[in-house]
């Protein structure tokens, strides 16, 4: 259902959402895709480690225990004020620092695993 709704994107959103995706892919090489909430794509990784939303003019990624990862990059620009969640808004344009994301992602599945606190 992710690569349908990638092809039916059509343009950038599609094309940032297959990015996101294989860099997820290459930094959680075990990490399990769901199709959520009326069309989400979801990542899971002992838990849950980010959803994957497109809008009219964003791709929205949102970390589920974003607040408690440490974001040196400062990749995390959306949703800062929540105690739990943490987002990324990618624009039209905009580029994603492949390496710094795929840190996150890493820090994302450690937190989840049971002593990952």
């Amino acid at each position: 259902m992710i690569d349908a709704r990638i092809k039916e994107l059509g343009d950038w959103r599609g094309d940032m959402l297959a990015q996101v995706r294989a860099l997820i892919k290459q930094a959680a090489p075990a990490v399990v895709e769901e199709w959520k909430w009326r069309g989400v794509p979801t990542w899971y990784c002992d838990g849950m480690i980010c959803t994957g939303e497109t809008y009219k003019n964003a791709v929205k990624l949102t970390f589920a225990k974003g607040a408690a990862l440490k974001d040196p990059a400062k990749l995390f620009n959306s949703s800062l004020d929540g105690n739990v969640r943490r987002a990324i808004d990618i624009h039209e344009g905009e580029t994603l620092n492949a390496d710094a994301f795929k840190k996150l992602i890493r820090a994302a599945v450690t937190l989840n695993k049971p002593s990952g606190k």
